[in-house]
């Protein structure tokens, strides 16, 4: 037996209603242009991108893995376990995967293209870099970003997903260029 649970009329409203959409047009853009700017400071960076990637990533690394001791660490062990054994020796890679990832969500939630997977990319990295111990603007990145993955339906309604998401469609639902 399935049973459906109706969503609160409120919660209809802010998350799905497109006359709140300039609402969520401004959380978006500010958002994006967060990640867009940190994430081209990167890719400019041959720190991050290039000759020397890897070294900035170690470097905050390192400061991650100073906050594991004493009785309430900023950094778990089972995290600083995972930086030291999996993520330092690929620094490269995940150097990339930062500077690019942090890019190209900036970019999506710009453009409002594919909205609640760049939201969902950047809460992920918004949770990595809280578990390294950085707080900075991550609270208030993720916070936001929790809030546009809501509101995916709408929140990229003043941009490409009006005409990507009818066309290409949902998982549970296909769309024009798939029927």
């Amino acid at each position: 037996m399935q049973i459906e649970i109706p969503e609160p009329k409120v919660s209809r409203v802010i998350f799905a209603d497109t006359r709140l959409a300039w609402l969520w047009l401004i959380v978006r853009l500010f958002v994006g242009w967060q990640w867009f700017s940190a994430g081209l400071e990167k890719v400019q960076s041959s720190a991050w991108v290039g000759s020397s990637a890897g070294s900035a990533l170690k470097g905050f690394l390192s400061g991650s893995l100073a906050k594991t001791a004493g009785a309430h660490p900023d950094v778990q062990g089972w995290y600083a376990s995972y930086l030291q054994g999996f993520v330092i020796p690929h620094a490269a890679v995940f150097s990339n995967i930062v500077a690019f990832g942090e890019l190209l969500v900036g970019i999506a939630l710009v453009i409002g293209a594919f909205t609640g997977v760049a939201a969902f990319f950047g809460i992920f990295m918004n949770a990595s870099y809280l578990f390294a111990g950085t707080v900075s603007t991550n609270p208030i990145l993720l916070l936001l970003g929790i809030f546009l993955l809501l509101a995916w339906r709408v929140a990229g309604w003043y941009g490409a997903d009006k005409y990507l998401l009818p066309l290409i469609g949902t998982p549970w639902q296909k769309g024009k260029a798939f029927q």
